[in-house]
């Protein structure tokens, strides 16, 4: 028998087959999280998706829905989307530009940032929380965010 299993064994041949599958199932999905999780370790402070499905009509995109709070401090990095970004300003605030005085992001602001386009790079400065609701429309399995190096 190429799997070793003796016909003594107190489990059936059916039975081992099913230990080995469950056993290879629980490898693949651990190796899948570990090569995901720099996906995810590459999300924004402070957003929390809401809802993400496939765009109907256009397979290989997505629809992800999401809210950022950003408290005074917090800071997001300049960055890229692998489709377009559109939003609203819930709660505005104060932010900082690197090198460019403060500037207000109203309440009620919208926000629309288009594909490979980099946006953001600011600090929320005063005492007032940001929070952003947006859509993002974007290239199914790449990560929503890539960084821009400066």
């Amino acid at each position: 028998m190429g799997l070793g299993i003796s016909e003594t064994n107190s489990h059936s041949k059916e039975e081992t087959m099913k230990s080995i599958q469950r056993a290879m199932v629980c490898s693949a999905l651990a190796l899948t999280m570990a090569i995901g999780a720099p996906l995810w370790a590459q999300d924004s402070p402070g957003r929390k998706e809401l809802r993400r499905v496939d765009l109907s009509g256009a397979p290989g995109m997505e629809v992800i829905l999401s809210l950022g709070e950003y408290k005074p401090g917090d800071a997001v990095p300049l960055h890229i989307h692998h489709g377009v970004e559109a939003g609203y300003v819930m709660e505005g605030g104060m932010v900082e530009m690197p090198g460019k005085p403060p500037s207000e992001l109203s309440t009620g602001a919208p926000i629309m940032n288009l594909r490979d386009v980099p946006h953001a790079g600011w600090v929320v400065v005063g005492d007032k929380t940001i929070k952003l609701l947006t859509v993002h429309i974007v290239d199914k399995g790449k990560p929503l965010y890539d960084w821009v190096k400066k």
